[in-house]
Protein backbone atom coordinates (compact mmCIF):
# COMPACT_ATOMS: atom_id res chain seq x y z
CA UNK A 1 0.00 0.00 0.00
CA UNK A 2 1.03 3.61 -0.50
CA UNK A 3 2.67 5.17 2.54
CA UNK A 4 1.05 8.20 4.15
CA UNK A 5 4.53 9.72 4.60
CA UNK A 6 5.94 11.90 1.86
CA UNK A 7 7.51 9.49 -0.61
CA UNK A 8 11.01 9.90 -1.97
CA UNK A 9 11.37 10.91 -5.59
CA UNK A 10 12.30 8.55 -8.39
CA UNK A 11 13.78 11.45 -10.37
CA UNK A 12 16.39 10.18 -12.79
CA UNK A 13 14.85 6.70 -12.98
CA UNK A 14 13.81 5.55 -16.44
CA UNK A 15 11.25 2.79 -17.01
CA UNK A 16 10.25 0.96 -20.20
CA UNK A 17 6.63 -0.15 -20.44
CA UNK A 18 6.35 -2.66 -23.29
CA UNK A 19 3.17 -2.26 -25.27
CA UNK A 20 1.35 -4.04 -28.08
CA UNK A 21 -2.25 -4.25 -29.34
CA UNK A 22 -4.99 -4.96 -26.82
CA UNK A 23 -3.01 -4.48 -23.61
CA UNK A 24 -5.11 -4.45 -20.45
CA UNK A 25 -6.06 -0.75 -20.23
CA UNK A 26 -5.37 -0.07 -16.55
CA UNK A 27 -2.27 -2.28 -16.42
CA UNK A 28 -0.78 -0.32 -19.31
CA UNK A 29 -1.64 3.11 -17.90
CA UNK A 30 -1.91 3.11 -14.08
CA UNK A 31 1.71 2.05 -13.34
CA UNK A 32 2.91 4.71 -15.81
CA UNK A 33 0.80 7.42 -14.13
CA UNK A 34 1.87 6.35 -10.65
CA UNK A 35 5.61 6.18 -11.40
CA UNK A 36 5.55 9.50 -13.27
CA UNK A 37 3.94 11.11 -10.19
CA UNK A 38 6.89 9.73 -8.21
CA UNK A 39 9.33 11.43 -10.61
CA UNK A 40 10.29 8.55 -12.92
CA UNK A 41 10.30 8.83 -16.70
CA UNK A 42 8.19 6.07 -18.25
CA UNK A 43 8.37 5.36 -21.98
CA UNK A 44 6.14 3.10 -24.01
CA UNK A 45 8.27 0.68 -26.06
CA UNK A 46 6.73 -1.26 -28.93
CA UNK A 47 7.21 -2.64 -32.42
CA UNK A 48 6.56 0.59 -34.32
CA UNK A 49 5.98 4.26 -33.56
CA UNK A 50 2.24 3.99 -33.55
CA UNK A 51 -0.59 4.02 -31.03
CA UNK A 52 -2.28 0.98 -29.55
CA UNK A 53 -5.68 0.85 -27.92
CA UNK A 54 -6.25 -1.15 -24.79
CA UNK A 55 -8.44 -4.21 -25.07
CA UNK A 56 -11.38 -2.32 -23.52
CA UNK A 57 -10.79 0.78 -25.68
CA UNK A 58 -10.50 3.15 -22.69
CA UNK A 59 -6.78 3.82 -23.07
CA UNK A 60 -4.67 4.70 -26.09
CA UNK A 61 -0.89 4.38 -25.73
CA UNK A 62 1.51 6.02 -28.17
CA UNK A 63 4.81 4.18 -28.60
CA UNK A 64 7.70 6.47 -27.61
CA UNK A 65 10.51 4.17 -28.80
CA UNK A 66 10.71 0.97 -30.82
CA UNK A 67 12.59 -2.13 -29.74
CA UNK A 68 15.18 -1.28 -32.42
CA UNK A 69 15.82 2.10 -30.75
CA UNK A 70 16.40 0.94 -27.17
CA UNK A 71 18.42 -1.40 -25.01
CA UNK A 72 17.85 -2.66 -21.48
CA UNK A 73 20.92 -0.66 -20.44
CA UNK A 74 18.93 2.53 -21.22
CA UNK A 75 16.47 1.79 -18.39
CA UNK A 76 16.25 0.96 -14.70
CA UNK A 77 13.14 -1.21 -15.04
CA UNK A 78 10.67 -2.74 -17.46
CA UNK A 79 6.91 -3.26 -16.98
CA UNK A 80 4.89 -5.84 -18.89
CA UNK A 81 1.11 -5.29 -18.74
CA UNK A 82 -1.40 -8.04 -19.36
CA UNK A 83 -4.28 -8.37 -21.75
CA UNK A 84 -3.53 -9.78 -25.19
CA UNK A 85 -0.33 -7.72 -25.63
CA UNK A 86 2.03 -10.35 -24.14
CA UNK A 87 0.80 -12.86 -26.71
CA UNK A 88 1.75 -10.46 -29.52
CA UNK A 89 5.07 -9.55 -27.91
CA UNK A 90 6.19 -13.15 -27.30
CA UNK A 91 5.99 -13.97 -31.03
CA UNK A 92 8.96 -11.76 -31.93
CA UNK A 93 12.62 -11.97 -31.01
CA UNK A 94 13.20 -8.29 -30.12
CA UNK A 95 10.87 -8.17 -27.07
CA UNK A 96 12.18 -11.52 -25.84
CA UNK A 97 15.80 -10.36 -26.11
CA UNK A 98 14.86 -7.05 -24.44
CA UNK A 99 13.34 -8.86 -21.45
CA UNK A 100 16.22 -11.36 -21.18
CA UNK A 101 18.67 -8.46 -21.08
CA UNK A 102 16.80 -6.87 -18.14
CA UNK A 103 16.91 -10.16 -16.24
CA UNK A 104 20.59 -10.77 -17.06
CA UNK A 105 21.49 -7.22 -15.97
CA UNK A 106 19.58 -7.76 -12.69
CA UNK A 107 17.29 -4.81 -13.43
CA UNK A 108 13.71 -4.56 -12.16
CA UNK A 109 11.30 -6.65 -14.26
CA UNK A 110 7.62 -6.22 -13.39
CA UNK A 111 4.81 -8.22 -15.03
CA UNK A 112 1.11 -8.31 -14.24
CA UNK A 113 -1.82 -10.52 -15.23
CA UNK A 114 -0.87 -12.21 -18.55
CA UNK A 115 2.43 -10.28 -18.67
CA UNK A 116 4.38 -13.29 -17.33
CA UNK A 117 3.64 -15.06 -20.64
CA UNK A 118 6.45 -12.93 -22.07
CA UNK A 119 8.71 -14.14 -19.25
CA UNK A 120 7.78 -17.74 -20.04
CA UNK A 121 8.71 -17.32 -23.70
CA UNK A 122 11.92 -15.48 -22.78
CA UNK A 123 12.94 -18.52 -20.75
CA UNK A 124 13.72 -16.60 -17.55
CA UNK A 125 11.42 -18.23 -14.99
CA UNK A 126 13.21 -21.45 -14.05
CA UNK A 127 13.57 -21.59 -10.27
CA UNK A 128 11.67 -18.33 -9.69
CA UNK A 129 8.57 -17.72 -7.55
CA UNK A 130 5.87 -15.67 -9.27
CA UNK A 131 2.18 -14.95 -9.56
CA UNK A 132 0.03 -14.14 -12.58
CA UNK A 133 -3.49 -14.46 -13.88
CA UNK A 134 -4.76 -17.90 -12.91
CA UNK A 135 -5.26 -18.85 -16.58
CA UNK A 136 -1.48 -18.96 -17.16
CA UNK A 137 -0.79 -21.03 -14.03
CA UNK A 138 0.11 -24.19 -15.98
CA UNK A 139 2.41 -22.33 -18.37
CA UNK A 140 4.31 -20.84 -15.46
CA UNK A 141 4.80 -24.20 -13.77
CA UNK A 142 5.92 -25.78 -17.07
CA UNK A 143 8.49 -22.97 -17.37
CA UNK A 144 10.02 -24.10 -14.05
CA UNK A 145 8.61 -21.43 -11.75
CA UNK A 146 6.72 -21.84 -8.50
CA UNK A 147 3.26 -20.28 -8.87
CA UNK A 148 1.62 -18.61 -5.85
CA UNK A 149 -1.76 -16.89 -5.64
CA UNK A 150 -0.89 -13.58 -3.95
CA UNK A 151 -1.52 -9.92 -4.93
CA UNK A 152 2.20 -9.29 -5.52
CA UNK A 153 5.27 -11.51 -5.42
CA UNK A 154 8.83 -10.17 -5.34
CA UNK A 155 11.58 -12.66 -6.16
CA UNK A 156 14.88 -10.81 -6.46
CA UNK A 157 14.55 -8.39 -9.37
CA UNK A 158 11.27 -9.96 -10.55
CA UNK A 159 7.93 -8.42 -9.47
CA UNK A 160 4.64 -10.05 -10.48
CA UNK A 161 0.94 -9.48 -9.81
CA UNK A 162 -2.25 -11.32 -10.71
CA UNK A 163 -4.82 -8.84 -11.96
CA UNK A 164 -6.03 -5.28 -12.35
CA UNK A 165 -7.25 -5.02 -8.74
CA UNK A 166 -3.67 -5.73 -7.57
CA UNK A 167 -2.28 -2.62 -9.32
CA UNK A 168 -1.81 -0.59 -6.08
CA UNK A 169 0.35 -3.39 -4.60
CA UNK A 170 2.16 -3.81 -7.93
CA UNK A 171 2.89 -0.07 -8.19
CA UNK A 172 4.21 0.09 -4.63
CA UNK A 173 6.50 -2.90 -5.19
CA UNK A 174 7.95 -1.31 -8.34
CA UNK A 175 8.41 2.01 -6.52
CA UNK A 176 10.21 0.28 -3.62
CA UNK A 177 12.46 -1.69 -5.97
CA UNK A 178 13.41 1.44 -7.92
CA UNK A 179 13.97 3.40 -4.72
CA UNK A 180 16.31 0.69 -3.43
CA UNK A 181 18.20 0.82 -6.72
CA UNK A 182 18.77 4.54 -5.98
CA UNK A 183 20.92 3.55 -3.01
CA UNK A 184 23.04 1.01 -4.93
Amino acid sequence: MVSSKREKSLAGRKVALVIAPFFEDDEGSKPKEYLEKQGAQVLYVGFARTSYRGKHGRVKAKVDRTFDEVAASDFDAVIIPGGLAPNYLRRERAPLDFIRDFVNQNKVVAAICHGPQLLVSAGVLNGRKITAHESVHDEIIEAGAAYVDEPVVVDGNLITSRKRSDIPHFNQAIYSALLNKNTD
